[in-house]
């Protein structure tokens, strides 16, 4: 998005008080799910009211992106990984599908946190683009762990199967679009510009093989935290 420079908009600098406080802000409505879980009746008006204030900053991002002439074949569609998690995370808020929790908590929670710490993102706060951004990345995480402490979907090594098997039956059809409209999505023709977990997995096209093992290192991570205990009783002889 180099054209983002001729409108002279307010970058985005990496750890600044504002990159902070959205991260501070997540944080605080992590630990208040955490609090709250399963406390209290869940509605599902609720539930829609927030799948629609998603989808709604998601068209608005792209009206705002056509009317400055910046929507392009190459890079706007929504084919990265946390665009897809946001549009299955709306589906999943707006029909309770339990088959979809899967793939917002592994893919979603994985991919928008690492997102959020080092977002690639040029225009910074006070413009549109940095709340949508944070609003949207924030929005996918809370509805992973809305679904898992509030409605009591625990995740599960299936599930984790299941996410691995979903995300490499994209990778086609990203691939496809990449070579069609010459784009990076997912970033498997070349790494961001800006720091990321990418620039440790080795040089192109190793880094992809890479983070595989990577996304089902972190799969099995998420899964032992999170994953349902079952308490065996004992009994005194």
């Amino acid at each position: 998005m180099e054209k983002l420079a001729v409108y002279g908009e307010p970058p985005f600098i990496l750890f600044s008080i504002t990159h902070m406080l959205a991260i501070g802000l997540v944080s605080l409505l992590i630990l208040l799910l955490f609090i709250l879980q399963k406390r209290g009746p869940v509605q599902l008006k609720y539930e829609r009211l927030f799948a629609m204030s998603l989808l709604i900053m998601e068209v608005l991002y792209h009206v705002w992106m056509s009317w400055t002439g910046l929507w392009e074949l190459d890079d706007s569609l929504p084919l990265q990984l946390c665009s897809i998690s946001l549009l299955v995370a709306i589906v999943l808020l707006w029909t309770g599908n339990k088959h979809l929790v899967d793939f917002v908590f592994f893919a979603g929670i994985g991919g928008a946190f690492q997102a959020m710490v080092t977002p690639v993102l040029d225009i910074g706060f006070p413009h549109f683009r940095f709340f949508h951004f944070f609003y949207t990345h924030i929005g996918i995480i809370v509805t992973a762990l809305y679904f898992t402490w509030m409605k009591g979907y625990r995740p599960t090594f299936k599930g984790i199967l299941k996410t691995m098997v979903a995300l490499n039956l994209i990778l086609p059809v990203i691939v496809a679009a990449n070579t069609l409209f010459r784009g990076n999505y997912m970033f498997l023709k070349e790494k961001p510009f800006t720091g990321n977990l990418l620039d440790y997995l080795g040089p192109h096209p190793w880094y992809i093989l890479s983070l595989e093992g990577v996304s089902f290192s972190i799969f099995v991570f998420m899964w032992l935290l999170f994953r349902k205990r079952t308490v065996q009783a004992t009994s005194k002889g």
